[in-house]
């Protein structure tokens, strides 16, 4: 039926459109002929109309063809990958990456970018396969390879869209589990192998393939939990993170299918609202923890594939925890097989190393004045959100982006415009950051790691904010610390430590961190920073995170202080559960327990976190005894907060506050179930002057330990 000849074709395949050569094209008004490159192949075999029929070779280029009548299509004649697999023609495909998303693309607003670049199984014309783009506008070539082509980039080359610098290529026949990589042909001549930067899944470390994957087929079950989740947002809500590096909870190497029961578990029974995870973007290296990230979209493989991950957070969505995860857009590490020189040019990051390169960390910084490359982490943040069901994203590092002499000495970085040291690039990528990602998910959290007194980190963008909802605090929490490592015999000397934060407190929206980095790096684990005997450091623990608690703000603590963990943190070590066989560590953990539960039970903790309205000083001037007391106030409720940072108790301690109807107790750290002392204050008295006025109250005042007592008001 089909006649072999061969054409007199001799074009080169074109770098920049492949398929004017290869594939379907006409001849003469009867024909049409079917071309196949197949570098230093002997034999090239398709199956036309159903049948197995030999092209013939036509030059040493490795080019064959088969001639066809004009009445064949792209649907009735299929070709070999190396590795067996029988499909169609790659090259008699329409572009799956359309003029539309390449205008998008060139104005940094294509908030489903995640949907069209990189390696995305789909059915194009009626056929399965994988629609392949990637961006590299200053390649001279680019060609996908993998096991299916037996890594040749010469069996595959891509065509560019335009002028979008976006390279594409739909392969038809493939499935999950494609390993590949894009091969760039750079300027200079030189062969560069990348991974793809939009890849969903990557082999496990240290091979560096991407792999392809399916996040669209997962059935979500979480329905509850997302029409909820607009309660668990704003200021009026109780919300204290459990921060996990997942590698290191519990058990080395657990899925995220068998983590998800257990974690979901421990988080209810502890009464953590939410989780915040370390390390789910992909990274090569362990000990940078996830913060040197090369694949933005892709899970961490070390517990499993996106669907597994997609999982674990359906999971803990039905238990009702929430889950946050480190979101690292400041900078990327200079892998050769990640994002560094991309295509041979600098691309994500500022060719000048004054603001494209990160003295501290030895890292490239993303250039936010690049339309495509600010839409890159945008679309990242969408992804997570849209795809993966993530309640929240902790941005890092956001002073670092803020600020271009961060870590920098005079004369190694570049003023603004304008002469200052303000990223106006980067401020507008993170303004246009927050803006779309309330715009279509208002419920979610946008959380900033910010260390410096830049103005409304977490102000609305209408205000001329940043538009964080939260913003962490970390003077509070690097004052807090200071104190708590002082011996309690001086610490009266130094009371500003634990009072100055409340003239900031409600400037910002703020959580309050004690995590990981504070228990690393010769840090000191926290209850290794509490001085004393040991029965003090277990006193101070309470003290420590109690005060966090009744504290304006919401709450972070790294996974292991609720154990007493005696060790620094290491990701290469499991956490010390063992401790739990001692009474003293079962009790601490105990007391963190009911401490979280009594925290979402009493609206006066958390209702008017971030409005000056629900805090009151009762007494901030005791620093002979060390000794703070405060109100918290909620609708119609009221906490007074003592904590005495001293071992000493007070058996008769007078605490002024006038028109006091009624008080008890309702929380105290230092009970014997806690490991206490147990000075529990049973007898309160109130106390009234010679008028019949109510001034305020007799405590027996316990050591080294935090007294809440509810209190009612004659009005």
């Amino acid at each position: 039926m089909h006649e072999v000849k061969p054409s007199t074709a001799s074009q080169e395949p074109s770098r920049h459109d492949p398929h004017q050569l290869l594939g379907l094209h006409g001849l003469d008004p009867e024909h049409q002929v079917i071309r196949i490159l197949r570098p230093g192949a002997q034999e090239v075999h398709l199956e036309v109309d159903s049948k197995i029929v030999q092209a013939q070779c036509v030059d040493s280029r490795g080019l064959f063809e088969y001639r066809v009548s004009k009445f064949v299509t792209f649907l009735d004649y299929r070709l070999y990958y190396h590795n067996g697999v029988l499909a169609h023609d790659p090259y008699a495909f329409t572009p799956t990456f359309g003029e539309m998303d390449a205008y998008l693309l060139a104005k940094g607003v294509h908030y489903r970018l995640y949907e069209v670049m990189g390696a995305r199984l789909c059915t194009h014309q009626g056929v399965k396969g994988i629609k392949c783009a990637v961006w590299a506008p200053n390649a001279k070539s680019v060609a996908i390879v993998g096991d299916f082509n037996q890594w040749d980039g010469r069996t595959h080359p891509m065509r560019v869209i335009g002028s979008s610098g976006v390279w594409e290529l739909f392969l038809p026949g493939l499935g999950s589990g494609e390993k590949y990589k894009f091969e760039i042909l750079t300027q200079q001549e030189t062969i560069l192998l990348k991974a793809d930067p939009f890849a969903l899944s990557a082999e496990l470390r240290p091979s560096t393939a991407s792999v392809s994957a399916n996040v669209d087929s997962y059935e979500w079950k979480d329905e509850v939990w997302m029409q909820q989740r607009a309660q668990r947002h704003g200021d009026g809500f109780p919300l204290n993170i459990y921060e996990v590096h997942l590698d290191s909870w519990k058990q080395q190497g657990m899925n995220y299918r068998s983590l998800a029961p257990e974690l979901s578990a421990y988080c209810k029974e502890m009464g953590f609202s939410h989780v915040e995870l370390m390390a789910i973007m992909e990274h090569p290296l362990d000990e940078s923890w996830g913060y040197q990230v090369t694949g933005f979209f892709a899970t961490n493989a070390r517990h499993g594939t996106p669907s597994d991950f997609q999982y674990f957070v359906d999971y803990l969505h039905r238990e009702g925890i929430g889950v946050l995860m480190d979101w690292v857009p400041a900078h990327f590490p200079t892998d050769g097989h990640a994002l560094a020189r991309f295509d041979g040019s600098y691309l994500f990051e500022h060719a000048d190393p004054r603001k494209g390169f990160h003295p501290h960390w030895n890292t490239y910084i993303f250039n936010y004045g690049r339309h495509e490359v600010v839409n890159f982490l945008i679309a990242s943040a969408l992804f997570w959100i849209n795809k993966m069901h993530i309640d929240g994203l902790r941005v890092d590092a956001v002073a670092s982006m803020l600020y271009l002499d961060y870590g920098r000495k005079e004369g190694e970085w570049i003023p603004n415009i304008h002469g200052g040291k303000e990223n106006l690039e980067a401020i507008e990528f993170i303004k246009h950051l927050n803006a779309i990602v309330h715009q279509e998910h208002a419920t979610v959290l946008m959380c900033a790691e910010e260390s410096t007194s830049f103005t409304g980190v977490s102000h609305p963008l209408e205000w001329g904010g940043l538009g964080f909802d939260l913003k962490w605090n970390m003077g509070w929490m690097n004052d807090t610390l200071r104190y708590m490592k002082r011996d309690p015999l001086f610490r009266s000397h130094y009371q500003n430590d634990v009072t100055f934060g409340l003239l900031y407190a409600f400037s910002e929206r703020f959580i309050l961190p004690l995590s990981h980095d504070e228990v690393v790096h010769g840090k000191a684990s926290l209850i290794s920073k509490m001085p004393g005997d040991d029965w003090q450091k277990f006193a101070q623990m309470r003290l420590l995170y109690s005060y966090m608690i009744c504290h304006p703000g919401k709450k972070l603590i790294f996974m292991g202080a609720e154990i007493g963990q005696w060790s620094e943190w290491n990701c290469k070590s499991l956490l010390s559960w063992e401790l739990l066989k001692h009474e003293r560590h079962r009790m601490l953990q105990q007391f963190f327990k009911e401490m979280n539960h009594f925290y979402h039970q009493h609206q006066a903790l958390w209702e008017m976190d971030s409005d000056g309205k629900g805090f009151e000083w009762v007494d901030l001037s005791d620093h002979h005894n060390c000794t703070i007391s405060y109100l918290r106030k909620g609708t119609n409720h009221y906490l007074c907060c003592v904590h005495n940072f001293t071992p000493n108790s007070v058996p008769d301690y007078f605490i002024r506050l006038s028109n006091v109807r009624a008080i008890r107790q309702v929380f105290n750290t230092d009970r014997e179930e806690y490991g206490g002392s147990g000075k529990l204050s049973e007898s309160i008295r109130i106390v009234q002057d010679n008028k019949q006025r109510r001034t305020g109250f007799h405590i027996e005042l316990a050591p080294l330990a935090t007294m809440i007592f509810e209190v009612e008001f004659v009005y």
